[in-house]
């Protein structure tokens, strides 16, 4: 485990920066943290001019600047999180950008009325594409949420992945030349970075964007990819910028679930080898919908005290459709009223979200969709523990992490016992 936290440099800092943030918001230390700023200033330079002094060039004790870092880390974070608790209070401040954002996404949603769709449908529309919530109903959010697929309602890394997908399959006509390859990732990251506006710069798209960004200009400069040192460097400069995001469901829910995906579905996507491809994709996305809600269903279980029994066949359904039906909007929004092509994508829109709607409404039907469970957060932490020694136990066979799986779920159950009877 060690080790393979050693090849990826952001996972050590991203965990001192979040431990800076839980020690302020349980125990306000900003004025202690001045104070053991200056101390670990002074032993780094009296330790600095010890070594000086000796001139031995060995590295044996490196992991003491190491130990300083993450100090100096941890009391940063503490800083970062008592500011933004200021602003926090104060007064808010005007914010141009956001005020251009929502003019922007009001002259989108403005193309919708052209529509031949009811109100309801309209207002699903204009959440899947530009996250615009102010006109959706308690009903319809309701509904999603019965089936699992609320996610689906909100601008996240899904809608973000499309977009990014669609715009990759435009620019690939581009030719193989030096100039092109980095033309088509320059529009790619100013095509997820416009598309995460236009949204409201939410937790999730923020997230895909950033890790996006990281991604694409990697593969601009040919250098290798490491999905878990990006994911761990997306949420450092995200809770660096704001670290009260480290409490935003949104925020919670997006990470867990990406990095549930890209350690579990590998693996479930191997368990099968799939070589037709009319069915590759349906099985992609079957793999995909599991690995994300093996990681998201205890956080649903102590938010929303509840999970979905039949999310599996409608994750499966309404991905594919809304693969098609988000690009294709965009699209149509984009082009002048009076084209040709916009008429027929103005069909083609019309009828996707009519069958998008039937298929939710048909799903929320079935007789026990949801079975109601609900978590507190010592219940939380354990079944995330429990998942953990799980998963290591797969990977390493050792028999004790089982038996501490065993032990916990044990406890739990007696916890469980004593406190309901």
């Amino acid at each position: 485990m060690m080790e393979e936290i050693r090849k990826r440099p952001f996972v050590r800092p991203l965990f001192a920066w979040i431990t800076g943030i839980v020690l302020q918001v349980c125990f306000p230390l900003q004025w202690p943290s001045v104070l053991a700023v200056m101390l670990v200033g002074a032993i780094a330079l009296c330790y600095w001019v010890y070594r000086k002094k000796r001139r031995d060039p060995s590295y044996d004790l490196r992991w003491i600047w190491g130990a300083l870092f993450m100090c100096v880390l941890v009391l940063l974070a503490i800083q970062v999180t008592a500011l933004n608790e200021y602003r926090l209070t104060a007064p808010p401040a005007h914010d141009w950008l956001k005020e251009k954002a929502l003019s922007i996404q009001a002259i989108m949603i403005s193309r919708l009325d052209t529509l031949r769709l009811s109100d309801r449908e309209k207002s699903f529309l204009a959440m899947i594409t530009v996250n615009y919530r102010q006109a959706a109903g308690w009903e319809l959010r309701s509904r999603f949420a019965t089936i699992g697929t609320a996610h689906l309602l909100s601008v996240s890394g899904f809608h973000v992945g499309i977009v990014c997908s669609f715009l990759s399959a435009l620019f690939s006509m581009f030719p193989k030349r030096a100039f092109f390859h980095w033309l088509k990732h320059i529009l790619l990251i100013i095509g997820v970075w416009g598309f995460a506006y236009i949204s409201g710069l939410s937790a999730p798209a923020v997230r895909a964007a950033t890790m996006l960004t990281i991604y694409l200009a990697g593969r601009m400069l040919y250098r290798r990819f490491d999905i878990y040192n990006t994911l761990a460097a997306t949420a450092f400069c995200m809770l660096l910028y704001y670290p009260y995001y480290l409490f935003n469901v949104g925020f919670q829910l997006s990470f867990i679930a990406v990095f549930f995906i890209f350690y579990l579905q590998p693996r479930f996507s191997r368990l099968i080898e799939v070589r037709n491809p009319l069915l590759a994709v349906p099985w992609s996305v079957l793999t995909i919908t599991v690995a994300a809600q093996i990681g998201v269903i205890f956080l649903c279980c102590y938010y929303f005290g509840e999970i979905s029994t039949i999310f599996l066949f409608a994750n499966l359904v309404l991905s594919l459709l809304a693969t098609v039906l988000i690009p294709v909007t965009l699209t149509w929004m984009q082009l002048p009223p009076g084209v040709f092509e916009s008429s027929i994508l103005q069909h083609c829109i019309e009828f996707l979200t009519k069958g998008f709607i039937w298929f939710v409404d048909g799903f929320s039907r079935i007789p026990g969709a949801t079975v109601p469970l609900r978590f507190d957060f010592v219940s939380l932490l354990c079944a995330y523990g429990m998942l953990g020694l799980l998963l290591c136990y797969f990977r390493s066979r050792r028999t004790w992490m089982l038996l501490t799986t065993m032990t916990i779920l044990l406890g739990l159950i007696c916890r469980e016992l004593v406190f309901r009877y």
